[in-house]
Protein backbone atom coordinates (compact mmCIF):
# COMPACT_ATOMS: atom_id res chain seq x y z
CA UNK A 1 0.00 0.00 0.00
CA UNK A 2 1.24 3.40 -1.28
CA UNK A 3 2.18 6.43 1.48
CA UNK A 4 -1.11 8.43 0.04
CA UNK A 5 -3.56 5.10 0.30
CA UNK A 6 -2.49 5.03 3.75
CA UNK A 7 -2.99 8.37 4.51
CA UNK A 8 -6.21 8.76 3.02
CA UNK A 9 -7.13 5.12 4.75
CA UNK A 10 -7.14 6.71 8.27
CA UNK A 11 -8.77 9.96 7.07
CA UNK A 12 -11.82 7.66 5.76
CA UNK A 13 -11.36 5.97 8.89
CA UNK A 14 -12.68 9.01 10.48
CA UNK A 15 -15.40 9.96 7.86
CA UNK A 16 -19.01 8.74 8.90
CA UNK A 17 -19.87 5.07 7.66
CA UNK A 18 -21.88 6.33 5.31
CA UNK A 19 -18.95 7.27 2.91
CA UNK A 20 -18.96 4.81 -0.22
CA UNK A 21 -17.59 4.75 -3.16
CA UNK A 22 -20.61 6.48 -4.81
CA UNK A 23 -19.91 9.83 -2.82
CA UNK A 24 -16.16 9.30 -2.55
CA UNK A 25 -14.46 13.17 -3.37
CA UNK A 26 -12.99 12.53 -6.68
CA UNK A 27 -9.65 13.54 -5.02
CA UNK A 28 -9.78 10.31 -3.34
CA UNK A 29 -10.25 8.06 -6.18
CA UNK A 30 -8.16 6.53 -7.57
CA UNK A 31 -9.69 5.90 -10.89
CA UNK A 32 -10.49 9.29 -11.81
CA UNK A 33 -7.68 11.28 -13.99
CA UNK A 34 -4.62 13.00 -12.79
CA UNK A 35 -6.18 16.40 -13.47
CA UNK A 36 -9.37 15.66 -12.14
CA UNK A 37 -8.36 14.62 -8.64
CA UNK A 38 -5.86 17.49 -8.25
CA UNK A 39 -8.35 20.42 -9.33
CA UNK A 40 -11.17 18.50 -7.02
CA UNK A 41 -8.08 19.01 -4.16
CA UNK A 42 -7.25 22.51 -4.47
CA UNK A 43 -10.74 23.39 -4.60
CA UNK A 44 -11.25 22.03 -1.36
CA UNK A 45 -7.84 23.78 0.34
CA UNK A 46 -8.19 27.55 1.44
CA UNK A 47 -5.66 29.98 0.51
CA UNK A 48 -3.42 29.55 3.55
CA UNK A 49 -3.20 25.47 2.88
CA UNK A 50 -2.02 26.39 -0.65
CA UNK A 51 0.33 28.42 0.43
CA UNK A 52 1.42 26.42 3.15
CA UNK A 53 2.32 23.13 1.31
CA UNK A 54 4.35 25.46 -1.32
CA UNK A 55 6.64 26.70 1.75
CA UNK A 56 9.17 24.49 3.96
CA UNK A 57 8.14 23.60 7.85
CA UNK A 58 12.01 22.27 8.42
CA UNK A 59 15.18 21.94 6.70
CA UNK A 60 13.87 18.92 5.30
CA UNK A 61 10.01 19.35 5.08
CA UNK A 62 6.94 21.12 3.92
CA UNK A 63 3.28 20.54 5.27
CA UNK A 64 0.62 18.61 4.15
CA UNK A 65 -3.14 19.02 4.39
CA UNK A 66 -4.31 16.76 7.03
CA UNK A 67 -7.92 17.37 6.86
CA UNK A 68 -7.59 16.45 3.46
CA UNK A 69 -5.63 13.29 3.91
CA UNK A 70 -2.70 14.81 1.79
CA UNK A 71 0.26 14.18 3.78
CA UNK A 72 3.89 15.87 4.35
CA UNK A 73 6.91 15.81 1.76
CA UNK A 74 10.21 14.95 3.07
CA UNK A 75 12.67 15.49 1.28
CA UNK A 76 16.88 13.96 1.36
CA UNK A 77 19.92 14.98 0.18
CA UNK A 78 21.33 12.27 -2.29
CA UNK A 79 22.71 11.82 -4.65
CA UNK A 80 25.37 8.93 -3.54
CA UNK A 81 23.66 8.29 -0.09
CA UNK A 82 20.61 9.03 2.08
CA UNK A 83 21.71 11.55 4.17
CA UNK A 84 21.53 11.82 8.53
CA UNK A 85 18.81 13.10 10.03
CA UNK A 86 18.82 16.57 11.19
CA UNK A 87 17.33 19.09 13.38
CA UNK A 88 14.23 20.04 12.71
CA UNK A 89 15.33 23.77 12.06
CA UNK A 90 18.95 23.27 12.41
CA UNK A 91 21.92 21.77 10.17
CA UNK A 92 23.32 19.94 13.30
CA UNK A 93 22.89 16.52 12.92
CA UNK A 94 19.67 14.74 15.13
CA UNK A 95 22.12 11.68 16.06
CA UNK A 96 19.67 8.96 15.74
CA UNK A 97 21.27 5.32 15.78
CA UNK A 98 18.64 4.23 12.83
CA UNK A 99 19.74 6.57 10.41
CA UNK A 100 22.96 5.27 8.76
CA UNK A 101 23.18 4.66 4.79
CA UNK A 102 25.65 3.20 1.95
CA UNK A 103 27.65 5.26 0.47
CA UNK A 104 27.31 4.94 -2.93
CA UNK A 105 29.87 5.80 -5.73
CA UNK A 106 30.04 9.25 -6.61
CA UNK A 107 27.91 9.64 -9.41
CA UNK A 108 31.25 11.13 -11.20
CA UNK A 109 32.63 7.50 -11.21
CA UNK A 110 28.88 6.24 -12.07
CA UNK A 111 29.22 7.89 -15.22
CA UNK A 112 32.32 6.55 -16.18
CA UNK A 113 31.21 2.99 -16.70
CA UNK A 114 29.07 4.01 -19.75
CA UNK A 115 26.38 1.33 -17.99
CA UNK A 116 22.89 2.36 -18.03
CA UNK A 117 21.52 -0.97 -16.87
CA UNK A 118 24.20 0.10 -13.92
CA UNK A 119 22.32 3.18 -13.45
CA UNK A 120 19.37 1.82 -13.14
CA UNK A 121 20.27 -0.36 -10.57
CA UNK A 122 22.21 2.14 -8.75
CA UNK A 123 18.88 4.46 -8.52
CA UNK A 124 16.91 1.81 -8.04
CA UNK A 125 19.35 0.67 -4.91
CA UNK A 126 19.27 4.34 -3.42
CA UNK A 127 15.52 4.69 -4.35
CA UNK A 128 15.03 1.90 -1.74
CA UNK A 129 16.89 3.36 1.01
CA UNK A 130 14.97 6.64 0.76
CA UNK A 131 11.51 4.81 0.77
CA UNK A 132 12.97 2.87 4.01
CA UNK A 133 13.81 6.31 5.36
CA UNK A 134 10.50 7.76 4.76
CA UNK A 135 11.33 9.85 2.31
CA UNK A 136 9.22 11.31 -0.55
CA UNK A 137 12.03 13.57 -2.78
CA UNK A 138 15.53 12.78 -3.22
CA UNK A 139 17.17 15.76 -3.86
CA UNK A 140 19.48 14.38 -7.47
CA UNK A 141 20.92 13.20 -9.35
CA UNK A 142 23.34 16.44 -10.33
CA UNK A 143 23.79 16.75 -13.84
CA UNK A 144 25.42 20.02 -14.33
CA UNK A 145 28.03 19.60 -17.17
CA UNK A 146 32.14 19.92 -16.02
CA UNK A 147 32.73 23.27 -17.14
CA UNK A 148 35.95 23.62 -15.25
CA UNK A 149 37.80 21.16 -13.12
CA UNK A 150 38.31 23.21 -10.25
CA UNK A 151 34.07 22.91 -9.78
CA UNK A 152 33.82 21.83 -6.19
CA UNK A 153 30.84 19.32 -6.90
CA UNK A 154 31.62 18.18 -10.20
CA UNK A 155 32.18 14.72 -8.24
CA UNK A 156 28.20 14.90 -7.68
CA UNK A 157 27.26 15.16 -11.62
CA UNK A 158 27.71 12.68 -14.43
CA UNK A 159 30.81 14.72 -16.42
CA UNK A 160 31.50 16.98 -19.29
CA UNK A 161 29.89 15.14 -22.06
CA UNK A 162 26.03 16.09 -22.61
CA UNK A 163 25.11 13.27 -24.17
CA UNK A 164 26.71 10.61 -22.03
CA UNK A 165 25.08 12.59 -19.14
CA UNK A 166 21.51 12.02 -20.98
CA UNK A 167 22.03 8.72 -21.39
CA UNK A 168 23.28 7.80 -17.70
CA UNK A 169 20.35 9.88 -15.94
CA UNK A 170 17.46 8.92 -17.49
CA UNK A 171 17.62 5.09 -16.11
CA UNK A 172 18.98 6.62 -12.52
CA UNK A 173 15.56 8.71 -12.51
CA UNK A 174 13.70 5.74 -13.41
CA UNK A 175 15.03 3.77 -10.84
CA UNK A 176 14.68 5.45 -7.66
CA UNK A 177 11.02 6.68 -8.98
CA UNK A 178 10.17 2.94 -9.22
CA UNK A 179 10.57 3.05 -5.29
CA UNK A 180 7.61 5.60 -5.37
CA UNK A 181 10.52 8.58 -4.41
CA UNK A 182 10.85 11.43 -7.01
CA UNK A 183 13.91 12.78 -7.50
CA UNK A 184 14.45 16.40 -8.00
CA UNK A 185 16.95 16.48 -10.81
CA UNK A 186 19.34 19.71 -9.82
CA UNK A 187 20.85 22.29 -10.35
CA UNK A 188 18.97 24.05 -13.23
CA UNK A 189 20.24 25.62 -14.99
CA UNK A 190 23.97 26.58 -15.28
CA UNK A 191 25.51 25.73 -12.01
CA UNK A 192 28.94 25.03 -13.64
CA UNK A 193 30.65 26.45 -10.31
CA UNK A 194 30.50 26.50 -6.96
CA UNK A 195 33.04 30.40 -6.36
CA UNK A 196 30.29 32.99 -6.18
CA UNK A 197 27.85 30.57 -7.14
CA UNK A 198 24.74 33.14 -5.71
CA UNK A 199 26.20 36.04 -7.94
CA UNK A 200 27.58 34.39 -11.17
CA UNK A 201 26.00 36.04 -13.90
CA UNK A 202 25.91 33.49 -16.88
CA UNK A 203 25.32 34.92 -20.49
CA UNK A 204 26.08 32.75 -23.27
CA UNK A 205 24.46 31.70 -27.02
CA UNK A 206 21.83 29.59 -27.39
CA UNK A 207 23.56 27.01 -29.17
CA UNK A 208 25.71 26.24 -25.93
CA UNK A 209 22.81 26.34 -24.12
CA UNK A 210 20.95 23.84 -25.97
CA UNK A 211 24.09 21.78 -27.29
CA UNK A 212 25.66 21.76 -23.87
CA UNK A 213 24.12 22.61 -20.75
CA UNK A 214 20.51 21.53 -21.01
CA UNK A 215 20.31 18.14 -22.78
CA UNK A 216 20.93 16.08 -19.02
CA UNK A 217 17.85 17.67 -17.87
CA UNK A 218 15.45 17.45 -20.65
CA UNK A 219 16.17 14.14 -20.76
CA UNK A 220 15.83 13.17 -17.30
CA UNK A 221 12.89 15.59 -17.48
CA UNK A 222 11.45 14.18 -20.80
CA UNK A 223 12.53 10.46 -21.33
CA UNK A 224 12.86 9.83 -17.08
CA UNK A 225 9.80 11.29 -16.55
CA UNK A 226 11.40 13.40 -13.29
CA UNK A 227 8.67 14.44 -10.79
CA UNK A 228 10.99 17.29 -9.64
CA UNK A 229 13.45 19.49 -10.36
CA UNK A 230 15.60 22.05 -8.42
CA UNK A 231 16.30 25.47 -9.37
CA UNK A 232 19.97 27.00 -9.23
CA UNK A 233 21.53 29.70 -7.50
CA UNK A 234 23.41 31.31 -10.35
CA UNK A 235 21.70 33.87 -12.52
CA UNK A 236 21.36 33.76 -16.18
CA UNK A 237 20.86 36.36 -18.37
CA UNK A 238 20.59 38.88 -15.38
CA UNK A 239 17.55 36.84 -13.82
CA UNK A 240 18.32 34.59 -11.00
CA UNK A 241 17.25 31.42 -11.93
CA UNK A 242 14.72 30.50 -9.49
CA UNK A 243 12.39 32.81 -10.94
CA UNK A 244 13.92 32.92 -14.23
CA UNK A 245 11.30 32.89 -17.15
CA UNK A 246 13.20 32.16 -20.04
CA UNK A 247 14.30 28.48 -18.06
CA UNK A 248 10.98 27.62 -15.73
CA UNK A 249 7.87 29.29 -18.41
CA UNK A 250 9.50 29.64 -21.91
CA UNK A 251 11.47 26.44 -22.01
CA UNK A 252 10.85 23.70 -18.93
CA UNK A 253 7.06 24.64 -19.30
CA UNK A 254 6.22 25.68 -22.86
CA UNK A 255 9.27 24.13 -25.03
CA UNK A 256 9.50 20.79 -22.87
CA UNK A 257 5.74 20.79 -21.63
CA UNK A 258 6.60 19.08 -18.57
CA UNK A 259 4.61 19.62 -15.17
CA UNK A 260 6.22 18.65 -12.49
CA UNK A 261 7.62 20.41 -9.35
CA UNK A 262 9.78 22.97 -9.43
CA UNK A 263 12.18 23.67 -6.06
CA UNK A 264 14.14 26.01 -4.98
CA UNK A 265 17.67 25.33 -3.67
CA UNK A 266 18.16 25.60 -0.06
CA UNK A 267 18.26 28.93 0.66
CA UNK A 268 17.80 30.20 -2.77
CA UNK A 269 14.98 32.43 -2.71
CA UNK A 270 16.37 34.32 0.44
CA UNK A 271 20.27 34.73 -1.09
CA UNK A 272 18.55 36.15 -4.25
CA UNK A 273 19.67 39.27 -2.44
CA UNK A 274 15.90 40.68 -3.27
CA UNK A 275 12.58 38.80 -2.52
CA UNK A 276 10.55 39.29 -6.20
CA UNK A 277 7.48 38.58 -4.25
CA UNK A 278 7.42 41.24 -1.62
CA UNK A 279 7.29 44.51 -4.16
CA UNK A 280 5.83 46.47 -1.13
CA UNK A 281 6.70 46.54 2.09
CA UNK A 282 9.90 45.92 4.64
CA UNK A 283 11.23 42.98 2.80
CA UNK A 284 11.83 45.39 -0.70
CA UNK A 285 15.35 44.81 -1.75
CA UNK A 286 16.99 43.86 1.58
CA UNK A 287 20.31 42.32 0.64
CA UNK A 288 20.08 39.71 3.46
CA UNK A 289 23.94 38.39 3.17
CA UNK A 290 25.05 41.91 3.79
CA UNK A 291 22.55 42.51 6.37
CA UNK A 292 22.55 39.70 8.13
CA UNK A 293 26.08 40.84 9.58
CA UNK A 294 24.74 44.54 10.50
CA UNK A 295 22.84 44.05 14.24
CA UNK A 296 20.93 46.97 13.41
CA UNK A 297 18.87 44.81 10.50
CA UNK A 298 18.48 41.80 12.53
CA UNK A 299 15.32 42.36 13.58
CA UNK A 300 13.84 43.02 10.53
CA UNK A 301 15.98 40.51 8.52
CA UNK A 302 14.31 37.92 11.16
CA UNK A 303 11.22 38.73 10.42
CA UNK A 304 11.82 38.59 6.55
CA UNK A 305 13.11 34.84 6.67
CA UNK A 306 9.99 33.77 8.83
CA UNK A 307 7.79 35.74 6.47
CA UNK A 308 9.20 33.95 3.35
CA UNK A 309 9.79 30.65 4.40
CA UNK A 310 6.12 30.30 6.22
CA UNK A 311 4.69 31.89 3.70
CA UNK A 312 3.00 35.02 5.86
CA UNK A 313 4.13 37.87 3.08
CA UNK A 314 2.80 35.95 0.47
CA UNK A 315 -0.79 35.78 2.60
CA UNK A 316 -0.44 39.15 3.31
CA UNK A 317 0.67 40.19 -0.59
CA UNK A 318 -2.72 38.24 -2.00
CA UNK A 319 -4.81 40.07 0.69
CA UNK A 320 -3.55 43.24 -0.83
CA UNK A 321 -4.57 42.22 -4.55
CA UNK A 322 -0.86 42.32 -5.56
CA UNK A 323 -0.59 38.31 -6.19
CA UNK A 324 -3.67 36.57 -7.89
CA UNK A 325 -5.48 33.57 -6.47
CA UNK A 326 -5.08 31.34 -9.80
CA UNK A 327 -1.04 32.25 -9.41
CA UNK A 328 -0.76 30.63 -6.40
CA UNK A 329 -3.00 27.75 -7.73
CA UNK A 330 -0.53 26.97 -10.34
CA UNK A 331 2.12 27.23 -8.02
CA UNK A 332 0.18 24.36 -5.38
CA UNK A 333 -0.72 21.90 -8.67
CA UNK A 334 2.61 20.59 -8.99
CA UNK A 335 2.65 19.89 -5.00
CA UNK A 336 -0.49 17.61 -5.05
CA UNK A 337 -0.20 16.30 -8.12
CA UNK A 338 3.11 13.59 -7.21
CA UNK A 339 0.87 11.95 -4.30
CA UNK A 340 -2.07 11.49 -6.68
CA UNK A 341 0.06 10.60 -9.75
CA UNK A 342 2.58 8.28 -8.20
CA UNK A 343 2.05 7.24 -4.81
CA UNK A 344 5.03 6.40 -1.99
CA UNK A 345 5.28 2.58 -1.55
CA UNK A 346 5.80 1.73 2.01
CA UNK A 347 9.30 0.48 3.17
Amino acid sequence: MNLLQKSLSCFLLCLPAALSADNLPAYLDEEQPLEVRVEDALSRMTLQEKIAIIHAQSKFSSPGVPRLGIPEIWTTDGPHGIRPEVMWDEWDQAKWSNDSCVAFPALTCLAATWDEHLSHLYGKSIGEEARFRDKDVLLGPGVNIYRTPLNGRNFEYMGEDPYLASRMVVPYVKGVQENGVAVCVKHYALNNQETRRHTTNVILSDRALYEIYLPPFHAALTEGDAWSVMGAYDLYQNQHACHNKRLLIDILRNEWDWKGAVISDWGCNIRLGWLPLHRRGHCKRTRLGVRLMDRRSEGRVAQCLRQLLYGLSISKTHQRGEIHHQRVRRQSAPRVAPHNAHGNESP
